[in-house]
């Protein structure tokens, strides 16, 4: 006599997904737009308020009670900062080292980058390591040393001394960036590249860099962004008005009529047209770079 196995019925829950109620996925909507709406004041309130103090009259900055928009706006401020300091030098500064500095970087820590992931050599754990622990370091602690060194090259006051000086910065944090990206390329590709009879040179060339294109490209921007906005090193290794940056003519900006008062409007004026490039890079290539290091960051 054989005996029939009763299959159990399934309940509801094991058959369908969990749903969320209306009021449920209404409150989840509320709480998002809420989370939004606060880290947009707490991000936005400083630049509405840099924006509105760059464009009001000298007399109405400091009124009591604070006013939150000029009565009458006004761009003199923009022309009191560009005669206040060689704005367009300073700007042509700016803009030599932060991309001569991204473009060193890039390079540099493509080719280390290559190396590091792709050939096995005595001591590469070790160099990745030191790289690792050389992100940690203060810039502060390295100044002094770093100064002298370039004293002595004459590479002090000079345009390919401060690029020098910052690629160094930006390569350790390039390089373990690149590594990540490097390794997600199937290393088979190369080896048939080999096979097919192609040198390491262009198998680089024509196989490795159209698919670290991205990575390169997103690597230029963040590189670009932190030389933009860099303040000590400029400072220290920059003395003359032919290699001052914008950074540092922000420090240098004095109100005419007080020896002890900031003219805010004048840097507000320039904190502006410092934060115009930066913002116009974030808007067109924000998705190339949160995607950039998504993909960089899923493969160690």
């Amino acid at each position: 006599m054989s005996v029939r196995a009763v299959p159990r019925p399934q309940d509801a829950s094991d058959s369908q997904p969990l749903r969320l109620s209306d009021a449920q996925r209404t409150l989840q909507a509320v709480m998002v737009y809420t989370s939004f709406a606060i880290f947009f004041i707490i991000i936005g309130l400083p630049f509405y308020f840099i924006f509105v103090s760059s464009i009001m009259p000298k007399n109405e900055l400091f009124g009591v009670p604070p006013n939150y928009w000029p009565s009458v706006p006004t761009f003199d401020s923009y022309r009191n900062m560009a005669q206040s300091v060689p704005f367009f030098t300073y700007f042509r500064n700016s803009l030599i080292f932060a991309v001569g500095s991204s473009l060193v970087s890039v390079i540099a820590a493509g080719m280390a980058g290559y190396a590091l992931a792709r050939i096995k050599f005595r001591g590469s754990n070790i160099i990745y390591l030191a790289l690792i622990l050389s992100v940690a370091l203060p810039q502060i602690a390295v100044l002094v040393p770093m100064f002298q060194t370039f004293n002595t090259f004459r590479l002090v006051n000079t345009h390919h001394g401060l690029i020098i000086m910052m690629s160094s910065l930006m390569l350790p944090f390039t390089i373990m960036t690149l590594v990540s990206f490097i390794k997600q390329i199937p290393a088979e590709i190369e080896e048939a590249a080999y096979i097919d009879g192609a040198n390491t040179a262009q198998i680089i060339i024509r196989v490795v860099l159209p698919l670290l294109r991205p990575a390169l490209f997103t690597m230029f921007l963040i590189n670009f962004i932190i030389s933009w906005n860099e303040l000590l090193y400029p400072l220290v290794f920059a003395h003359n008005v032919d290699t001052k940056t914008l950074s540092v003519g922000l420090t240098e900006l004095t109100d005419p009529g007080s020896t002890y008062t900031k003219p805010w409007d004048l840097m507000s004026a320039m904190s502006v047209t410092m934060i115009l490039p930066v913002l116009l890079i974030i808007l067109f290539g924000q998705r190339m770079i949160i995607s950039g290091l998504a993909r960089g960051a899923l493969k160690g």
